[in-house]
């Protein structure tokens, strides 16, 4: 028999969400153990002795993993589903056949680089700010941030009675009008690139993701994605990452 797990971690196990996410689906009521709705964090459950269903649906952990990076274009939501019709982007995998989720959001009109997995475990791990997974983005802003404000973004500002982690900030190019920014952050904060340039006063014209550590979009095409192999799971996290990650990624070593 199977060692009993927490009931978040068997939802990530078997690639709903993120642990994290996991959790506020059983707080929502959307999932049950055994035909009964289960809201308890801490409920333990049994692989393959308790029946686990999400939104009324059988919940198994016998997928492959995968890892897929998408070069996500505009107009598409990063949810799994969308109530307003929008498309979603996990409509763009085609030929996948596993249940993906994608690993944080981008904005409607934001683009670029987006993982999908369905491994739970490793989806926590980049979005937790502890890890220091690095995300770099292209931000297009209006006019010029003064060097002062620059540095205020780099050394961290107050966000939401927050102070932002220590951040990286390069001109790229500018005009009279706005300019190029590049910016790589660790944390995850709901629109937190745009909410920064708007406290400094640059609002956000547009915005793509360029990268998670080094894994970046090269040449992949808008709306198109590539599986991930080994190497590149293996470059998302800097050479400087925590012991607590290096021991977490023994699984792709």
């Amino acid at each position: 028999m199977e060692k009993p797990v927490r009931l978040q971690k068997y939802l990530a196990m078997a690639g709903i969400a993120s642990r994290r996410k996991a959790e506020e689906y059983i707080a929502a009521g959307r999932v049950k153990v055994d035909g009964k709705i289960s809201t308890a964090m801490g409920q333990q459950i049994i692989p393959g002795k308790h029946k686990v269903l999400f939104d009324n649906k059988k919940v198994e952990t016998k997928e492959q993993l995968i890892y897929i990076l998408l070069n996500k274009p505009k107009g598409y939501v990063t949810t799994l589903s969308d109530p307003q019709g929008r498309p979603i982007v996990t409509s763009l995998l085609h030929g996948i056949k596993e249940r993906v989720f994608p690993v944080g959001r981008l904005d409607l009109d934001t683009t670029g680089a987006l993982l999908l997995t369905n491994d739970g475990e490793l989806a926590q791990i980049i979005l937790h700010p502890k890890y220091e997974v690095y995300k770099t983005y292209e931000a297009e802003v209006k006019g010029t941030p003064s060097r002062t404000a620059i540095q205020a973004l780099e050394n961290g500002i107050l966000l939401e009675n927050r102070k932002t982690a220590p951040a990286k900030l390069q001109i790229k190019r500018k005009n009279k009008r706005n300019s190029v920014i590049i910016i790589t952050i660790h944390e995850g904060r709901k629109r937190q690139v745009k909410k920064m340039f708007q406290a400094v006063g640059h609002p956000v014209q547009s915005l793509k993701r360029l990268a998670y550590g080094e894994l970046g979009l090269k040449n992949l095409a808008v709306g198109k994605f590539k599986i991930l192999h080994q190497n590149d799971i293996k470059s998302i996290f800097s050479k400087k990452t925590t012991l607590q990650t290096k021991k977490l990624l023994i699984q792709f070593s």
